[in-house]
């Protein structure tokens, strides 16, 4: 698979990026920040065709599918991450792209099992794979009505904005894992266990969402 992938030319970081250079929190135009939010708007706008239809048990069904979708993206991460040092290095970026691939293909088929992919939106998208890492800036977009969680409107702006903040925070995630690729095996280890456990906590918030009754379409 490594002899076939190339890299999106949107998703090439700066070289101080690319190398784990840390971005400052007061630089958000920086380049390879710019970069990766421009990843993360098309990951995020190109919602896939789900390949699950509505089932009568969907929180069993979706535990598997959660499970299946983290075993890949283990297995997928921990292979690219093998080749130490500098070469180590060169699969950072593919490394993350087809992991948000990964799971994006791993929401639109929970939302199906549910039978709620017509509600699926870039807004919703956008919560479900980085609520977790980027709480600061998403945990105001889902609020708590009553009995069930609602994803609420967000203007074009105000989701630019969100996207900028999302990008820098997960500039700096990327700059701080790329010190364990410079260790044969056990770096690589560490990183499958990360995207393990990173695809757990995106269907943990997507069946979040799910579970609740029906609500409102967002604008996407």
């Amino acid at each position: 698979m490594r002899g076939k992938f190339h890299l999106p030319r949107s998703f090439r970081m700066s070289s101080s990026a690319a190398a784990g250079a840390v971005p400052s929190p007061d630089a958000p135009n920086d380049a390879g920040t710019r970069e990766v939010t421009g990843v993360i708007e098309r990951v995020i706008t190109n919602v896939p065709a789900p390949r699950t239809r509505a089932v009568e048990h969907p929180d069993r069904e979706a535990a598997l599918i959660a499970q299946r979708a983290a075993r890949h993206a283990a297995v997928l991460s921990a292979s690219l991450a093998l080749p130490p040092g500098p070469l180590g290095m060169l699969t950072v970026l593919p490394d993350i792209y087809l992991i948000w691939q990964t799971q994006r293909q791993m929401v639109s088929d929970i939302f199906a099992l549910y039978g709620r992919s017509a509600e699926l939106t870039r807004v919703h998208m956008l919560y479900c794979l980085f609520r977790h890492t980027a709480s600061h800036v998403l945990r105001d977009v889902a609020v708590r009505a009553g009995q069930r969680f609602i994803v609420q409107q967000v203007s074009h702006g105000a989701l630019r904005s969100m996207l900028g903040s999302v990008g820098l925070s997960v500039t700096q995630r990327i700059a701080g894992t790329t010190a364990s690729r410079w260790v044969p095996v056990l770096g690589a280890a560490a990183v499958g266990s990360y995207a393990y456990w990173d695809t757990l906590q995106v269907a943990k918030t997507a069946r979040r969402l799910l579970v609740m009754p029906t609500s409102p379409t967002p604008d996407s």
